[in-house]
């Protein structure tokens, strides 16, 4: 079988920002990745802002630098979309909700739990705990009072309340009307 010829593409490639942000994130200046490399500030500015590209041998050497893969500059980056009332359902407990993960179900660093409350819906009879560092419950519309092992907290559309995400908990919709919230769990609760 015989392969099929590859065409070259004239796309240029941009890789400066995922340098930048590597350097960045390391708290690295210019001057001190230039020193670094012996490359001068002004082409590593321009290689930030992809006006220029590096040759092999420089690419290599600001890699190992900034600590990096060269593959990483030019992989694509995962990404998942979730459209409104696309996410599936998925049943933490309680009664009168309805709750979709909006995230993907293999992201392991965060979670985004959509869930819309009936009049009077709650969560579990106890209190319970969600295994996470940290959890966050933003109202999007409607009240809900969160319960937790010392304190009560009466939410409001646009509300937030960040609390440890072992903390025993629980909630309920004390109004007449649906409400709408997001749960953020990080890191993502085990299953």
């Amino acid at each position: 079988m015989k392969a099929l010829p590859v065409e070259p593409s004239n796309v240029p490639v941009a890789i400066g920002s995922r340098i930048r942000a590597a350097r960045q994130s390391q708290r690295l200046t210019i001057e001190q990745v230039a020193d670094a490399t012996g490359l001068t500030k002004g082409f590593l500015s321009r290689v930030e802002r992809d006006l220029t590209s590096p040759s092999v041998a420089s690419l290599v050497t600001l890699c190992q630098v900034l600590s990096i893969s060269i593959g990483d500059l030019f992989a694509a980056p995962e990404t998942h979309l979730t459209k409104r009332n696309d996410g599936p359902r998925i049943s933490l407990g309680g009664q009168g909700i309805v709750e979709r993960l909006l995230t993907a179900r293999s992201e392991r660093r965060i979670q985004i739990i959509q869930a819309v409350i009936e009049p009077h819906g709650r969560g579990e009879s106890e209190l319970y705990a969600v295994d996470c560092d940290v959890d966050v419950l933003h109202v999007i519309k409607g009240s809900i009072t969160l319960i937790l092992t010392n304190e009560e907290f009466d939410l409001s559309t646009g509300d937030t309340v960040t609390f440890p995400g072992r903390e025993p908990h629980t909630w309920v919709n004390p109004t007449d009307k649906p409400v709408e919230v997001l749960w953020v769990l990080v890191p993502a609760a085990s299953r």
